[in-house]
C-alpha cells in the first residue's frame, strides 16, 4: 500500500518565506535572494517527505502568495491593469496579490475570500470578456524538474479547471461556459507538457465538487474533463477532492477517465457510504483521505483501520492520503520545546502526520495489524484519561435558557436610546480596533514574556502607546475611538491566554494568506475565564478622552474557529463555554463605564458547512445563539458592535441580522462592495459600516475615492444607519500610511455629511 499527501505547508518552519518576502517588499533584498529562499524551502519540504517514506510527494504546492493566484498567472488570467504597470513578472504577481501604488501606477489587489471552510484566504481571479485563457506559465513544470534534479519524482498539483472557473469572478457579459474550450485546451497542453517530462501522476484539485452542485455545474465538470482527459496519454490523472463528500456527482466522476480519485473520509460524511452503495471502479485507484489535514490531534488508528477495512471490500487499489492539504496545520512538534509531553504526545502537526501515514502503512501491511507495536502504542494513548473536564462549566452550559439568548428591549428601541445618548454625527467614523504593531510594541511584549522587564514596565509602555493612539485619533477627528490593542499578540491567542482550558505553542504557525501567519491556540479542556481580560486597558483609554471608547473583544465563534478545537465534545458545547467566559468580560466592561463594546466575529462563516442543507442543524443553530448569549445581559444604552471579514455574507445575511448587534462592520472593499445590494434587499435593520478601504494593501486611498465608495453605500443604506471605517484592523500597517488613510477617511466623511445636509 502506498502513501501520499495532497500538499505541504510552504512558509517554512520558522516563517522563512514570510520574513524574506517582506524584506523583498521593502527593497531590502533582491528577487534572486527571494527565489533562493523559495528554492531552499522546496528542497527541505521534499526531503522531509522523502525521509518519511511518502510515495507520492507533491510539487507545485509551493507558492509565493497563493495557489489560486498562481493558477491565474499560469493561464494568462491577468487583468490589463496589472500588465499596464510594466513591472517584472514577479512584481506584477505581487501587485495582483497586494495592490500597487508607485511610479508605475496605482491599482488595487485582487479580491480575497476564504478558501472554502478554512481560515486560509485565496485571491479571487478575474475574467473579463477580453481575457484569453491559455497556458503561458511554466511554474508546475519548473518545480517538477527542480525536484527531479534532486532525485525526487513528484506528483505535480494544480487547481482543477472546474474549481478555477467556479471561484473566478466574471466582470463582463461572458460566463464560465464561454471559456470551456479555451481552458480545456490549456489543461490539455499542461498534460502534454507533463507527458514530455515523463510525469507519472498529476493531481487536479477539485474541492468545489464537495459543495452544492446544480445539474449545470455537473454538466460543466463533465464537459471540461471529457475534453481534458482525452490528452492524458501516459500521465495518470488524479481527481482530488477535499473538505467534504461528492454526493452530488459521484456517479459522474467515477465514469470519467480518471486514474485516481481522492475522497475525504474525515469531513466527507457520506464518502464511505458512496463507495459502499455505488461501488468503485476496479481500474481506478482510491486515494483515501484518512489523516486529518486540518486539526492537530493524533490519528486514532483503530478508527482509521475500520474505514480502510471497509474500503478494501469495494476497492482493489487504495493509497493512504491526507484529508486535505497539510497547509492548514503547523510544521512540526520539534519546534515546541516548552509544551509538556503529556500534551505533545496527543498532537500531530504536518511532519508528524507524515509519520502517521507511514505507520498506518506498516500496520496495514502486517498479517496481524492489531498486534503491531505502533498500533498498540496508539491504542493505549487513546485509552488514557485526559483529565480536562470542569463540572462547574458544564453545569453552566446545561442550565442556559432562552432568556440567556435574548436581549431586551428590541433593536429599534435600543437604537433610539443610543442615538440620544451618544449624539454622534451623521456617518460616524471609527476604526475596527487595532493600530499598527510597530517594532517597539512587539519588542516590549517579547521582553515581558522573556522576563527581561517587569510587569509595571510592560504596562507603563503600553499605557504610553495608548495615550499616543488616543491623541492621534482625536487629532484625526474620529468619532468613536479604540485603545489600539498594543497588549495583544493575536485577537484569539490573547484571549485564550486568560482562559482556563487553553494551550499555547511557540511556533505552530499556519498561513492565513500571503505573508500573514497565525498561531492558533489549542482547546484542551473545558473553558472558563480566570480574571478580567481587557477592563484595565479599556478603562484607562476611556479616562484619556471624552469621546466614546470601544471596548474590544473577540467573540466566541471566532475564538473557537481560529483555535484548534477539541474532538471529544461538540463545537456547540465548546462555543457556549467560550461564550459564557466572554459574557463575563462584556458585563465587567459595562460595569466599569465602557458604553460601546465591540465583539468581533471575524470568522463567523468559517465553519459554516459547505452544503446549505447542513447550515442550520450543524452550525447556525449554535453559532448565532453563542453570540447573542454574550451580549444579552447588557443595558439598552450600551451599544454592541461586531465585525466580520473576508467572507461571502449574502446567503446568511438574515442570520447575521439576527445576531442582534447594534452595529456591524464588514470587510467590503476587496469584494467591490457586493454586499451593499444584499443589505438593501434584506431590509437589514442593524446599523452597518462596510469597509471603505482595504487595509491589507499598503496603498493609501484618496479622499475622492472614499467619497465615491460612500455614495455607493448611500444608494443602498439609510444615511441614519451608515458608519465609516476601514475594512479591518490596522495592526499590519505602518504609522505613516495609517495616518494618511484615516485623514482621508475622516475628510471624506465630513464632505459627504455636507452633501447630505
Amino acid at each position: 500500500m502506498k502513501i501520499s499527501i495532497i500538499g505541504y505547508p510552504r512558509v517554512g518552519t520558522l516563517r522563512e518565506l514570510k520574513h524574506t518576502s517582506e524584506k523583498y517588499f521593502k527593497d531590502l533584498i533582491t528577487a534572486q535572494s527571494l527565489e533562493q529562499t523559495a528554492k531552499e524551502l522546496r528542497r527541505t519540504h521534499w526531503s522531509v517527505q522523502q525521509n518519511s517514506n511518502i510515495d507520492l510527494i507533491s510539487s507545485n504546492d509551493f507558492s509565493f502568495y497563493d495557489n489560486t493566484l498562481d493558477t491565474a498567472f499560469l493561464l494568462n488570467v491577468i487583468p490589463e491593469r496589472y500588465k499596464a504597470l510594466e513591472l517584472s513578472p514577479l512584481d506584477t504577481y505581487f501587485a495582483a496579490a497586494k495592490g500597487y501604488q508607485g511610479k508605475n501606477g496605482d491599482v488595487k489587489a485582487f479580491a480575497m475570500k476564504k478558501w472554502f471552510n478554512t481560515n486560509y484566504h485565496y485571491m479571487v481571479p478575474e475574467i473579463d470578456d477580453s481575457t484569453k485563457i491559455k497556458l503561458v506559465g511554466t511554474k508546475p513544470f519548473d518545480e517538477f524538474v527542480e525536484a527531479k534534479e534532486q532525485g525526487i519524482i513528484t506528483k505535480p498539483v494544480i487547481i482543477g479547471a472546474f474549481t478555477f472557473l467556479k471561484l473566478t469572478r466574471f466582470t463582463g457579459t461572458k460566463n464560465a461556459l464561454d471559456f470551456v474550450d479555451d481552458i480545456a485546451k490549456a489543461y490539455c497542453e499542461i498534460l502534454a507538457k507533463f507527458n514530455t517530462l515523463e510525469v507519472q501522476w498529476v493531481q487536479f484539485d477539485e474541492p468545489y465538487l464537495v459543495c452544492d452542485l446544480t445539474n449545470e455545474d455537473i454538466d460543466l465538470f463533465d464537459r471540461l474533463y471529457s475534453k481534458i482527459l482525452g490528452s492524458k496519454n501516459d500521465v495518470r490523472v488524479l481527481l482530488q477532492t477535499y473538505f467534504g463528500d461528492v454526493r452530488d456527482c459521484y456517479d459522474t466522476i467515477i465514469k470519467l477517465d480518471f486514474d485516481g480519485i481522492g475522497l475525504d473520509f474525515v469531513e466527507g460524511k457520506q464518502s464511505l457510504s458512496l463507495v459502499e452503495n455505488h461501488g468503485f471502479p476496479a481500474e481506478k485507484t482510491l486515494f483515501a483521505g484518512v489523516v486529518n489535514g486540518k486539526n492537530i490531534w493524533r490519528n486514532n488508528y483503530k478508527n482509521t483501520l475500520k474505514i480502510i477495512d471497509e474500503l478494501q471490500k469495494h476497492c482493489d487499489n487504495i493509497i493512504l492520503n491526507t484529508s486535505c492539504s497539510l497547509l492548514h496545520t503547523p510544521y512540526t512538534l520539534d519546534n515546541e520545546t516548552k509544551l509538556d509531553n503529556k500534551y505533545k504526545k496527543l498532537f500531530s502537526f504536518a511532519q508528524e502526520k507524515l509519520t502517521e501515514l507511514s505507520e498506518l502503512k506498516t500496520i496495514l501491511e502486517s498479517s496481524n495489524p492489531t498486534n503491531e507495536e505502533k498500533y498498540i502504542c496508539n491504542a493505549s494513548l487513546f485509552a488514557e484519561n485526559r483529565n480536562c473536564s470542569n463540572e462547574a462549566v458544564q453545569k453552566k452550559v446545561a442550565s442556559l435558557t432562552d432568556k440567556d439568548f435574548t436581549r431586551l428591549p428590541s433593536f429599534e428601541e435600543r437604537e433610539e436610546i443610543q442615538k440620544k445618548i451618544f449624539n454622534l454625527p451623521l456617518f460616524p467614523t471609527t476604526t475596527i480596533g487595532s493600530f499598527p504593531q510597530t517594532a517597539d510594541v512587539k519588542a516590549n511584549r517579547s521582553s515581558f514574556k522573556k522576563g527581561e522587564i517587569s510587569e509595571s514596565q510592560y504596562k507603563e509602555f503600553n499605557k504610553n502607546k495608548i495615550e499616543e493612539c488616543v491623541k492621534m485619533q482625536e487629532q484625526l477627528g474620529l468619532d468613536v475611538l479604540v485603545h489600539g490593542e498594543f497588549e495583544r499578540n493575536d485577537m484569539v491567542e490573547y484571549f485564550g491566554e486568560f482562559l482556563d482550558g487553553y494551550l499555547f505553542t511557540e511556533n505552530a504557525w499556519v498561513q492565513s494568506y500571503g505573508t500573514r501567519c497565525v498561531k492558533p491556540p489549542v482547546v484542551w479542556g473545558d473553558i472558563s475565564r480566570k480574571n478580567p481580560i481587557t477592563v484595565e486597558w479599556s478603562t484607562y483609554a476611556q479616562s484619556l478622552t471624552k469621546k466614546p471608547m470601544k471596548g474590544m473583544l473577540t467573540g466566541p465563534v471566532t475564538i473557537l474557529n481560529w483555535s484548534f478545537p477539541r474532538e471529544d465534545i461538540s463545537l456547540r458545547e465548546c462555543a457556549f463555554q467560550i461564550g459564557l467566559a466572554i459574557r463575563e468580560e462584556v458585563l465587567d466592561l459595562e460595569a466599569n463605564g465602557i458604553k460601546i463594546i465591540q465583539i468581533d466575529e471575524a470568522a463567523l462563516r468559517e465553519k459554516l458547512p459547505l452544503r446549505k442543507s447542513d447550515w442550520k442543524s450543524e452550525y447556525l443553530d449554535w453559532a448565532i445563539p453563542a453570540f447573542r448569549m454574550v451580549h444579552s445581559g447588557v443595558k439598552p444604552e450600551t451599544q454592541i458592535h461586531t465585525h466580520m471579514c473576508y467572507s461571502e455574507f449574502d446567503d446568511i445575511i438574515k442570520d447575521i441580522d439576527n445576531m442582534d448587534a447594534d452595529v456591524i462592520t464588514f470587510e467590503a472593499s476587496r469584494s467591490d462592495l457586493t454586499i451593499l445590494e444584499t443589505l438593501k434587499q434584506s431590509n437589514f435593520k442593524t446599523e452597518v459600516g462596510p469597509g471603505v478601504y482595504d487595509i491589507h494593501s499598503p496603498r493609501i486611498p484618496n479622499v475622492e475615492e472614499i467619497k465615491i465608495v460612500l455614495r455607493k453605500m448611500l444608494a443602498n443604506i439609510s444615511a441614519s444607519k451608515l458608519w465609516v471605517n476601514p475594512d479591518c484592523g490596522l495592526k499590519t500597517r505602518g504609522i505613516a500610511e495609517t495616518v494618511s488613510s484615516l485623514e482621508n477617511l475622516v475628510q471624506a466623511a465630513k464632505e459627504i455629511r455636507n452633501e447630505n445636509g
